[in-house]
């Protein structure tokens, strides 16, 4: 099957889905930096997804699929340090960090795929 807009991927999917999430978590909270650090790079996974889809060449869309999946790997990085902070609760951490990990492994497939 061909895919023929970023909105069919299923790693964009689930990091809309992380994106919102994060956003939802993090509303009320008053460490500002850390807020808008997490809401980036959350921001990040799914946009460079898009971007990079839209470019119209493997070898650029396999470029912002790597960006993305670092983007990933600073979410699940900045939720260690809000469950250290007390931002978040474990169940929200395993959570989300689950939801990181997957998009993860999707990307990294996805990835293979256009080598």
């Amino acid at each position: 099957m061909m895919i023929e807009k970023f909105e069919e991927i299923i790693a964009w999917q689930k990091s809309k889905e992380l994106t919102i999430n994060i956003y939802l978590l993090f509303k009320d909270s008053k460490d500002y930096g850390f807020k808008g650090q997490i809401e980036r790079a959350s921001v990040s996974i799914m946009n460079n997804i898009a971007e990079g889809f839209e470019r119209g060449s493997k070898k650029d869309f396999k470029k912002f699929l790597y960006i993305a999946k670092a983007s990933c790997g600073e979410v699940r990085s900045m939720l260690y340090l809000g469950l250290e902070l007390n931002y978040i609760n474990q169940k929200d951490f395993d959570k989300f960090y689950k939801l990181s990990s997957d998009i993860s492994r999707l990307l990294a497939g996805f990835i293979k795929t256009l080598k």
